[in-house]
C-alpha cells in the first residue's frame, strides 16, 4: 500500500448489522468447511474483516483523543462505544468454530498454538448476558477521559490542562511547586463526587459481571480480560512481595539521599518528592521539534530498522505530542493495521516526559512495525506486560543519544532516569495490590477505598507524608488520577514486570550494549507468538517472577546510584 498521511486516512463508520452478519456467516462457514484449505481461507478472510473493523476503531479512536471536543468524533465514539460490546458475541461465535474445528492441528502446526490458548480465555471471558454491563462500562470510562480532559485550572495569572500544569509540579522554586500541586489536587476534590461516582458505579459493575461468568468475583475475569495466559494471581502475589522486600528499602534510601540533597525533611511532602535536584529536574533542551530532531538522530544511528521506522513516523505524520486543549490526556501507542502503521499519541509538557515519549512510546511503535504482517493480527503485540518490554528498555538504549535531549541536564537525566524506573515499580505494584483489594470488597464505600490507598502507601511508599497539606494527594486520594485504575483493571502490574526486565536491559547495556541490542531484537521479532516467559527465555532473559531477577537488578542499580559522580549538580 502506497504511503499515506494520518489526516490523508479516510474514515466511514461501518454498517454494524452488515458487519455482524458478516462475521456470523464466516463461524458459520468455518464450522461447514470441507478441509484445511478452505477452513484456512475463511480464516484469511476473517482476518480482512478484523483488520477493517480495527483500522476504523483506531482512527476514531485517535481523532477523538486529539480533541474529545470534536462533535463528529464524540459521535463516532458514541458509536464504537455501543457497537464494540456488540461485536463480542459474533466474535465468540468465531472463536468457538475454531476451538472445535477437526483443523485445529494443521491451524496450530501453521500458526502456533497461542492463538488457542489466546481463545479459550475469549471465550471464558464473554456471555450475551454482560452485553449492557459492556457498553455501560465504555460510556463510564468515556466519561471518566473527557472529565479529565475537561480541566481548566487557574494557576499563576493563566489556566492550564492537567498534562500543561505538570511542569510547575516539578519547579525548582518550592513555593511554585507546592502552589502547582495544591491547585492540581484542588482541582480533583472538585471533583470527587463525580470521580467517586464513576468509579463506584464501574466497581459495582465489573462484580456483576463477574459474577454472571461463574466467579466469586471480577478478579478471574479482569485476569482472562488482561490476557494472562502464563501467570495467575498467585505469581503476582509473589512479585509482589519480592517488591516490599528488595525494592522498597532501595527506594527509602534513593528517597532519604534526595530528601538530603534538597534540604527538606524526610518523610517528603508530594511536592518535594517530585524535585529530584535542589536546581531542578532536568529539563529537554529546545522545541518540541527539536526533541523529534534528536529522536531522529538516536533512531538513525541505532540500527538500520529503526532508522527506518523512524523516518517514516516522521513523513507521513503519525505522532501527535503537543498538548492543546481538548486534547485527552496521557499517551499511547496503537497501530492502523491496513496502512501497516503505528500511532503515537502523546501531550509533551516541557519535562523529561517528553523525551521519554520519543523512546517509550516509540518503543512500542518499533515492535509494532516489526510484527505488523504477522498472521493472526492478534500475534502483532503480545500481551500488556510483554509489549511494556519494548518501550521501557527502548528509553535506556537511549542512554548515548541523551546529549542529544538534555544537553547540560544529561548527567542529572541519567541518575534520576536510573532512580525514577526503581522507584516507580513500588508505586505501580501498590496500584496493583489496591485493585485486589476493591474487587475482593466491591461494596466498599468511596471513603474506605480512600482508607485502603492512604494504608498501602504506608507500605509501598513509607517515604511520603501524608499530613493533609495538599488537597486530595496528601488525603491518601491519588489513586484517582491515575486512569488505568478506571480504564484498564489490573494493568498496572505490566508496567512493573516490564520495567523489572527492562533494567535486566539496563545491566546489559552497561557490559555489553551491542549484545544488549541483540537479546532485545531477539526479544521483539517474536511479535506476540508466544507467552511472555516463553518470549523471556527465547530471548536469553530471567523471568521477573524469579526472586533472583529482582533481586539482582537491585543490587546492580543500587551501587550504580551510590557510586554516580553528583558533584557540581546543586
Amino acid at each position: 500500500m502506497e504511503a499515506i498521511k494520518f489526516g490523508d486516512m479516510p474514515y466511514e463508520r461501518p454498517d454494524a448489522q452488515a458487519v455482524k452478519d458478516h462475521l456470523f456467516d464466516l463461524a458459520r462457514r468455518l464450522e461447514e468447511a470441507p478441509d484445511y484449505e478452505s477452513a484456512r481461507a475463511i480464516f484469511l478472510e476473517k482476518e480482512t474483516a478484523e483488520k477493517d473493523i480495527d483500522t476504523l476503531s483506531n482512527l476514531a479512536y485517535i481523532r477523538h483523543s486529539i480533541d474529545t471536543r470534536d462533535e463528529f468524533y464524540d459521535g463516532e465514539m458514541d458509536f464504537w462505544n455501543e457497537f464494540g460490546p456488540e461485536l463480542h458475541e459474533p466474535s465468540v461465535a468465531w472463536t468457538r468454530a475454531m476451538l472445535s474445528s477437526p483443523f485445529r492441528p494443521q491451524f496450530e502446526e501453521e500458526f502456533g498454538k497461542l492463538m488457542f490458548t489466546n481463545a479459550e480465555l475469549e471465550v471464558r471471558s464473554f456471555s450475551p448476558e454482560i452485553i449492557g454491563e459492556m457498553q455501560q462500562e465504555m460510556k463510564l470510562t468515556t466519561e471518566y477521559a473527557k472529565l479529565i480532559a475537561s480541566a481548566q485550572i487557574p494557576f499563576e495569572g493563566g489556566t492550564y490542562t492537567l498534562s500543561q500544569l505538570t511542569p510547575f509540579k516539578t519547579d525548582a522554586d518550592d513555593a511554585v511547586r507546592l502552589a502547582a500541586w495544591k491547585a492540581e489536587g484542588t482541582w480533583y476534590k472538585e471533583h470527587q463526587a463525580d470521580l467517586d461516582r464513576i468509579y463506584d458505579e464501574l466497581t459495582h459493575l465489573r462484580d456483576t459481571m463477574g459474577k454472571k461468568l461463574g466467579h466469586e468475583n471480577y478478579i478471574p475475569l479482569g485476569y482472562d480480560l488482561m490476557g494472562r495466559n502464563c501467570y495467575d494471581k498467585n505469581d503476582v502475589e509473589q512479585f509482589r512481595a519480592a517488591v516490599r522486600t528488595y525494592l522498597v528499602p532501595l527506594c527509602d534510601e534513593i528517597y532519604r539521599a534526595q530528601a538530603e540533597r534538597l534540604g527538606v525533611e524526610y518523610p517528603l511532602s508530594f511536592a518535594d518528592a517530585a524535585l529530584m535536584f535542589r536546581s531542578g529536574n532536568p529539563r529537554p533542551q529546545g522545541t518540541a521539534d527539536d526533541i523529534l530532531a534528536a529522536g531522529k538522530r538516536f533512531y538513525d544511528e541505532l540500527s538500520p530498522e529503526t532508522s527506518e521506522y523512524f523516518r517514516a513516523m516522521l513523513d507521513q505524520e503519525l505522532m501527535d505530542v503537543l498538548s492543546t486543549p481538548g486534547k485527552e490526556g496521557g499517551g499511547y501507542c496503537t497501530a492502523l493495521v491496513n496502512y501497516r502503521r503505528p500511532f503515537i499519541f502523546a501531550n509533551f509538557n516541557g519535562t523529561q516526559g517528553d523525551v521519554e515519549v520519543i523512546t517509550h512510546e516509540a518503543g512500542h511503535g518499533f515492535a509494532a512495525w516489526m510484527n505488523i504482517d504477522r498472521t493472526p493480527m492478534s500475534y502483532i503485540w503480545p500481551g500488556m506486560e510483554s509489549a511494556e518490554v519494548h518501550s521501557m528498555s527502548m528509553e535506556f538504549f537511549a542512554w548515548p543519544w541523551c546529549e542529544g535531549f538534555f544537553g547540560p541536564d544529561t548527567r542529572k537525566y541519567l541518575y534520576s532516569h536510573l532512580a525514577g524506573g526503581v522507584t516507580f515499580i513500588p508505586y505501580g505494584t501498590m496500584v496493583d495490590h489496591f485493585q485486589h483489594i476493591v474487587y475482593e470488597r466491591p461494596n466498599m464505600t468511596p471513603a474506605e477505598r480512600h482508607g485502603v490507598w492512604k494504608e498501602l502507601l504506608g507500605i509501598y511508599m513509607p517515604w511520603m507524608r501524608l499530613d493533609g497539606e495538599i488537597p486530595f494527594y496528601a488525603d491518601g486520594e491519588g489513586w484517582q488520577r491515575q486512569s488505568h485504575i478506571y480504564e484498564r483493571p489490573f494493568y498496572y502490574i505490566d508496567y512493573c514486570l516490564a520495567q523489572t526486565v527492562a533494567l535486566e536491559f539496563w545491566e546489559m547495556i552497561q557490559d555489553d550494549p551491542k549484545n544488549a541490542w541483540e537479546h532485545y531484537m531477539a526479544y521483539t521479532r517474536q511479535g506476540g507468538s508466544v507467552t511472555f516467559k516463553e518470549l523471556l527465555a527465547n530471548a536469553g532473559m530471567v523471568s521477573p517472577f524469579d526472586e533472583e531477577c529482582l533481586r539482582g537488578v537491585c543490587e546492580r542499580a543500587k551501587a550504580w546510584l551510590e557510586a554516580y559522580d553528583l558533584t557540581g549538580i546543586e
